[in-house]
């Protein structure tokens, strides 16, 4: 099943959600409006708290999950994604926050505590370490990730462009009735 309840925590959709039947999304998660999950990825919301904003893609094979509570990190980390984020084919993003209009590249690591800031792209490959912040219109590449460069003018509207482009292609699989 894809979606599921665990814990007493069933998963919360807005309208326009597209999730693949081949993915898996449970506990306690919140996909804002028109946001699109794609084959292979797992959304695990099991002890701590998942929230995707509107027109958000999470591509094929990308595994988000949380950081739960302990002795070592008393309220763990929520992993919190924010409008307009386009999260590549096999990326993991474990316990962290992305601000608006945010470009996770392919096999990019996002680790717990992290803060990435509005307008940001995380080159492919890179691993971002634990509690490092990402300031707002750069680019971030490397092990562990470096701030690369400042983002251009065409990148900057390549943030948008790449969410329509994404909702458009999951309502058409909806439309063929692809979705769980």
């Amino acid at each position: 099943m894809t979606i599921r309840t665990y814990q007493g925590f069933t998963p919360k959709l807005a309208a326009g959600v597209f999730v693949d039947p081949t993915a898996v999304v449970l506990g306690d998660v919140e996909l804002g409006e028109n946001v699109s999950v794609w084959p292979m990825v797992v959304i695990r919301g099991d002890m701590n708290a998942i929230r995707i904003g509107k027109a958000t893609s999470v591509q094929d094979g990308a595994v988000l999950h949380i950081t739960h509570a302990s002795d070592y990190n008393p309220d763990g980390f929520a992993l919190i994604i924010g409008e307009e984020v386009t999260i590549g084919h096999q990326a993991i993003l474990h316990g962290c926050t992305l601000g608006n209009r945010v470009l996770v590249g392919m096999g990019a690591i996002v680790m717990d505590g992290v803060v990435v800031e509005d307008e940001v792209i995380i080159a492919a490959g890179a691993l971002v370490p634990p509690n490092k912040k990402l300031r707002t219109g750069y680019v971030y590449a490397g092990n562990p990730a470096r701030e690369l460069r400042e983002i251009t003018e065409k990148e900057r509207r390549f943030f948008s462009y790449s969410a329509a482009n994404y909702v458009a292609l999951q309502a058409k699989h909806r439309a063929e009735g692809w979705e769980a």
